[in-house]
Parts: C-alpha cells; sequence; structure tokens
C-alpha cells in the first residue's frame, strides 16, 4: 500500500481504538459497581446488553491495535526495520491478549445470568465471580505490551521526522512513562488515581497525531527525504 494509505490507516486506528477502549472501559465499571460479589453479578445480569456491546468494542481495539502495529511499520521501518519489527510484533501481540480476555469478560456474563438448571451453585458462583472480577492481570499485560510497541513506533517517528517534533516529544514521553508505570502497576506499587493519570500523555498523543496521520500523513524520513533530494533518480522521476 502507498504511504499514505498506510497513514491514513494508522490515524483511523489511533482514534478508534482511544475513542472505543475508553467507551467499553466506562460501560464495564459502571455494570461492575457494586459492593459486594453478589451484588456485582446482578448488576451485570441487569446490564448484560451493554456489558455485550462493551466486549465488541474491546474486540474492534484488538484488531485496530494490530492495524496500528502493521501500518506504524509500513511507515516507519525504512528508518529502522529492526526496531519497527519490535514495535510490530508487541501491537499484534498486544491485540491476541486483548482479543483473548474479553473470553473473561463473557464467561462472567454468564455467570451473572445464568438460570435454572444451568446455573452454579450460589457459593460457586460467589467464588468463580469473584476470581473473573479479580482477575485483571490480563489488561495490564496488554497494555505493557502496548507500552513496548509504543515506545518503538514514536521514537521511529521522532528520529525520521515523520510527524510534528512536539507530538512525537509527547508521544515518546508518554510512552516512557507507561513503560515505568505499567510493571509498577502490575507489581502492586502503584494504583489508581497514579495508574489513571499516567494515560492522560497517551491520549494528548494519540488524538492530535491520529488527525495528522488522517490529514497530512507521515513524512519520508528524514534521512530518505535528504537522499531523495540529491539522488538523480528524483530529477528523472
Amino acid at each position: 500500500m502507498k504511504r499514505s494509505t498506510n497513514s491514513r490507516i494508522a490515524g483511523v486506528s489511533f482514534l478508534v481504538y482511544i475513542a472505543f477502549a475508553i467507551t467499553a472501559m466506562l460501560i464495564s465499571q459502571g455494570a461492575k459497581k457494586a459492593n459486594n460479589i453478589p451484588a456485582k453479578l446482578a448488576m451485570i445480569a441487569e446490564h448484560a446488553g451493554d456489558l455485550r456491546l462493551a466486549a465488541v468494542l474491546n474486540l474492534a481495539c484488538a484488531f485496530a491495535a494490530i492495524l496500528l502495529g502493521v501500518s506504524l511499520y509500513a511507515i516507519t521501518r525504512d528508518q529502522d526495520e529492526d526496531l519497527a519489527m519490535i514495535g510490530l510484533a508487541c501491537r499484534v501481540a498486544e491485540g491476541v491478549v486483548g482479543a483473548i480476555s474479553i473470553q473473561g469478560s463473557l464467561d462472567l456474563l454468564w455467570l451473572a445470568t445464568s438460570s435454572g438448571g444451568n446455573a452454579p451453585d450460589p457459593l460457586v458462583a460467589r467464588s468463580l465471580g469473584a476470581f473473573l472480577i479479580g482477575a485483571g492481570g490480563s489488561p495490564v499485560i496488554a497494555a505493557s505490551l502496548f507500552a513496548v510497541g509504543s515506545t518503538a513506533f514514536t521514537w521511529l517517528l521522532l528520529r525520521g521526522r515523520m510527524v510534528p517534533t512536539v507530538l512525537a516529544w509527547i508521544g515518546l514521553a508518554a510512552s516512557v512513562v507507561l513503560l515505568i508505570g505499567l510493571p509498577l502497576q502490575l507489581g502492586g506499587l502503584i494504583g489508581r488515581p497514579i495508574t489513571d493519570v499516567m494515560w492522560l500523555p497517551m491520549a494528548a498523543f494519540e488524538i492530535p497525531v491520529g488527525v495528522w496521520l488522517i490529514f497530512k500523513g507521515a513524512a519520508l524520513p528524514a534521512s530518505a527525504s535528504r537522499f531523495a533530494s540529491v539522488s538523480p533518480l528524483a530529477e528523472v522521476t
């Protein structure tokens, strides 16, 4: 595909990813907002449709992550193919982990809505509900893969001057913040509200850069641009 097409795909994927991810998170948190496990399961059953919508949005986010990996690799590989491949691998792995984690939400939805002969014993349901609600490792693992991939790609965008320098610096700084913060979150060393605030710089990068890539596209890497300006082939073409 042309560079301009990959730029538009990356830009749309950035915007879709952040919009769908935030919407799915708000829906899921609202559906599980209760004081104890039985109350949470009852709330989930009451908002079953919302949680199914959240699952669809999360699946779309998984595909958006893969599209971002492929399109950003195509844009940045001329700058450093090995580093771009690391970014691609991490974003694809992020999408796969995110897609697999959706099954946990569907299992929780089944547990909350099962009735009659299909319903488990109340004590078993409470234990399973506590396990499924408390199993929060997959999102952090997917986010950690995201942070590594984003660090690789934003560094290449910055080094190649493919997007405005200010935006690239914001993206790189936001990626490094997550690269440090997410392992600390996984280790239980930090929690909310820090784990919420540390995502704000990434939103400040992804929204503007998504719009930029859609309408302006990614410039050729600085080295490639200099080569094109002095190459005899550039004059012929």
